[in-house]
């Protein structure tokens, strides 16, 4: 008899700390880049479903979900632990949603504490009321299948951004950014020096400075030659 694989499968992935995700929590995506070299962050044009509803740090939770199904996703609800990002991709896919109030209501109850898509999603009304963040290319009330083969726990590559189970995933109004896991201490031992740099420069712009500091000019040197 020939073995037929399942339709959703599933891959086991290391988690990082609770200790690292509270570190980068309430962390600005902005401060975050910085720290991994000037980019991590998801295409801009995913955008919260709910205006208001937007910023999350989570460990992300990967479903390759394909276009037009969310099989693999309802299938991860089994698997999210708390504190986790449902980051789902069905390579940029606008055609229907790939969930709506009623999957993100059942993940909220399983602990998780967002939900990224390079799809859409639909039933704001319901979403706004169940009150996870959800980033998403777009609304569309447009309904999914539910019976295409998919994968939980694998990289994935969200608007072609590769996204790893168990990296961590940090929202706020600039947009969403991905921290790999194997980069995370890296990160975390860079954001002191990253934010001290940043105080500096809102305190300088408080105090009237006109130009960044690498522009600068010595007074002395600003002064015509002599005649």
């Amino acid at each position: 008899m020939i073995d037929v694989p399942p339709l959703v499968q599933r891959q086991t992935f290391t988690r990082p700390t609770a200790e690292q995700v509270q570190a980068l929590g309430g962390t600005p995506t902005g401060f975050i880049v910085d720290a991994l070299g000037g980019s991590g962050a998801l295409d801009y044009r995913l955008r919260p479903a709910i205006a208001e509803q937007y910023a999350f740090c989570g460990v992300a939770l990967t479903v390759d979900a394909g276009p037009g199904d969310n099989l693999a996703l309802v299938h991860a609800l089994q698997d999210v632990q708390p504190g986790d990002v449902l980051v789902a991709a069905t390579g940029g896919f606008t055609g229907c949603a790939i969930t709506g109030d009623l999957v993100l209501g059942l993940a909220k109850n399983c602990g998780a504490v967002g939900f990224v898509t390079d799809g859409c999603v639909r039933d704001l009304v319901g979403l706004r009321t169940v009150g996870l963040p959800a980033w998403a290319f777009g609304v569309t009330p447009n309904s999914p299948q539910r019976h295409r083969p998919g994968t939980i726990g694998f990289t994935i590559a969200v608007a072609g951004h590769p996204v790893a189970a168990g990296d961590v995933v940090v929202a706020d109004l600039d947009g969403v950014v991905v921290v790999p896991q194997a980069r995370i201490r890296e990160v975390l031992a860079r954001l002191p020096q990253i934010r001290a740099a940043e105080a500096r420069a809102d305190a300088a712009v408080r105090a009237g400075a006109r130009l960044p500091s690498f522009m600068a000019v010595d007074a002395t040197s600003a002064q015509p030659p002599p005649a």
